[in-house]
């Protein structure tokens, strides 16, 4: 339990530093494709119970902070159930910012209720990209 709110005050703590940086970054993001299908098939490995498959989308610290395939899936079946099971999913913005990109995910829950999801992103070594971080906090519905 304690990992799981470490995970949480720091993904808050990162991503609400991303996104106050965000408006004064001018550089484009990445092709959102890349981080709509990396998010896509994180999601589809949760929905199947593949843990070893949604841990691969994760940067390599966080499976090192996260130690398992399983000690991941389940702090994100604890803490994330809209993204773990959502019922719908429309993708927003994606953003460059100065500690790297993010994708805004609409969700809607397994109970009904609507949610942004904040992805963050970090380039590997082998320059493929992967989930660095999702930050989790209710919403109205898709932003006009």
């Amino acid at each position: 339990m304690a990992q799981t709110r470490f995970w949480k005050t720091a993904a808050a703590a990162g991503l609400g530093a991303l996104l106050c940086l965000g408006a004064a970054q001018a550089e484009e993001a990445p092709d959102s494709g890349v981080f709509q299908k990396i998010i896509k098939n994180q999601m589809t490995a949760f929905a199947s119970g593949n843990a070893k498959a949604a841990f691969s989308f994760a940067t390599n610290s966080l499976q090192q902070q996260f130690q398992t395939p399983e000690f991941f899936m389940e702090m994100v079946r604890q803490g994330y159930q809209p993204v773990f099971r959502p019922k719908s999913v429309t993708f927003g913005q994606s953003k460059m910012t100065k500690l790297g990109p993010t994708q805004e995910v609409y969700v809607t829950g397994p109970k009904g209720k609507n949610w942004l999801a904040l992805y963050s992103f970090e380039k590997q070594d082998d320059g493929s990209w992967r989930i660095s971080g999702c930050y989790l906090t209710k919403s109205d519905g898709i932003s006009a």
